[in-house]
């Protein structure tokens, strides 16, 4: 086959350009990739990608986490505050108490307690930005509000321990941690059971169920002083009140009669005047995921409600509407007692309603740590795995920049050779010759 000096300039000029590609293609890796399209290293750009889409998951997790940790150190921050307020309470019940005080005294304690339900509030409508930390998904609105006057609420019994433990017979389902207080036209005070509508004197509420209960027993038919025949259960209650206690018009027409030592007796609800807070939140948690996976409200959510700080009492446990600040507002309930001048009932109920307070509040912030401490932990592996995930994209991706340097040198030294060589082998054209 005859060879051309066309075949010759062809062959040439097509090596020529592929060391040229070559050069191009290496050049382009000097911005640190040696991966820019698929057909580089087509395993190795798979590699990549995943590596890449894992990257974005873990960093999208670790951007929740450290948003999920600033507001649950806020809440903790408050929660610490309402439990050193709600000791102090306490405190000051415990002072309420004492029998030397006079009713100058009392209403002196009094004005300190409800300054200190006042801070609580305010602790507790704390924000990040716009949002309000207490509120569940309602975040944008003021979560607890004290009511400018007192309201008429219902007066109950909060149990003691052993009370607790008596009157909760283990053949019923019910638990009973609160009585209503009712009125008997014969001037003494009563209280209901509202889960059976048992009706109970005070002596035996206070005192009498203590030699029954020496050894072990519970409370048994006949113990009651009577039984509301009209009571429903422990859902009428919110037939009479709201969720708040607050009593309702049905409430105040409320009576019922009983017979007492064989005189007939009518019952109406005790009421007092006391300060409310409404909760204007709800329910509802805000869920910050911090790993792949279903989400689980119980250890994914990163914020309390209402309800979880302050619990429930007998007036919004069986009702539609949770009230979200039970506890703030028995302790309001105690505000109204000792500042009326009731210094034995501060001794004993007072500090009962203001242990239980404490108590909820202390679980609430507990149960805020241990969310905190697993978020803190899960933010230590992502670190880890995306140290991890990092150095893969490194080795699959990344350029050798010593190896790059030597082969540009030598694919520059081989194109500069190159046109050397061809200026010297390829045929003159008309105008050298000329």
């Amino acid at each position: 086959m005859r060879i051309s000096s066309t075949m010759m300039s062809n062959n040439y000029l097509k090596q020529l350009n592929g060391t040229y590609e070559q050069y191009t293609k290496l050049f382009e890796q000097s911005d640190g990739k040696k991966l820019h399209r698929a057909s580089d290293d087509a395993v190795g750009y798979s590699k990549y990608l995943r590596y890449q889409n894992s990257l974005k998951n873990v960093e999208q997790f670790q951007d929740d986490i450290t948003t999920a940790v600033s507001w649950m150190k806020n809440s903790d921050s408050a929660l610490i505050n309402v439990t050193d307020q709600m000791n102090t309470f306490k405190e000051k019940v415990v002072a309420a108490g004492n029998s030397t005080n006079n009713e100058s005294d009392m209403k002196d304690i009094a004005k300190e307690l409800l300054a200190g339900v006042q801070e609580i509030v305010s602790d507790l409508n704390v924000q990040i930005g716009d949002r309000y930390l207490f509120s569940g998904q309602s975040d944008t609105t003021m979560p607890f509000q004290i009511s400018g006057s007192k309201k008429s609420r219902g007066e109950t019994k909060t149990l003691g321990e052993a009370q607790a433990s008596f009157f909760n017979d283990v053949n019923d389902d019910a638990t009973v941690t609160q009585m209503l207080k009712l009125t008997g036209s014969d001037k003494q005070t009563y209280y209901m059971n509202v889960a059976n509508g048992n009706v109970y004197t005070e002596d035996f509420v206070e005192n009498g169920y203590k030699d029954k209960a020496v050894d072990g027993s519970k409370v048994a038919p006949g113990d009651e002083a009577g039984t509301v025949s009209s009571w429903g259960g422990s859902t009428d209650v919110s037939k009479y009140f709201d969720e708040y206690g607050v009593i309702n018009a049905a409430g105040d027409a409320f009576e019922a009669n009983i017979t007492v030592g064989g005189e007939k007796v009518s019952l109406k609800f005790s009421v007092t005047q006391q300060y409310i807070v409404e909760y204007r939140g709800d329910a509802k948690y805000i869920s910050m995921v911090k790993r792949t996976g279903g989400v689980n409200p119980a250890t994914d959510s990163v914020n309390q409600t209402g309800q979880d700080v302050f619990g429930s009492d007998i007036f919004d446990k069986d009702n539609s509407v949770a009230s979200g600040t039970a506890m703030l507002n028995e302790l309001l309930y105690a505000v109204a007692k000792i500042e009326s001048g009731d210094n034995e009932w501060a001794a004993n109920d007072g500090l009962t309603i203001s242990d239980a307070a404490h108590s909820h509040a202390l679980g609430a912030q507990t149960t805020m740590a241990a969310r905190q401490q697993a978020y803190t932990a899960a933010s230590d592996m992502l670190t880890t795995q995306n140290e991890s995930i990092t150095s893969d994209i490194t080795d699959v991706a990344s350029t050798d920049v010593a190896q790059l340097a030597t082969k540009l040198m030598e694919y520059q030294t081989i194109y500069s050779l190159s046109l050397s060589v061809g200026s010297k082998i390829l045929p003159g054209t008309l105008a050298d010759y000329l």
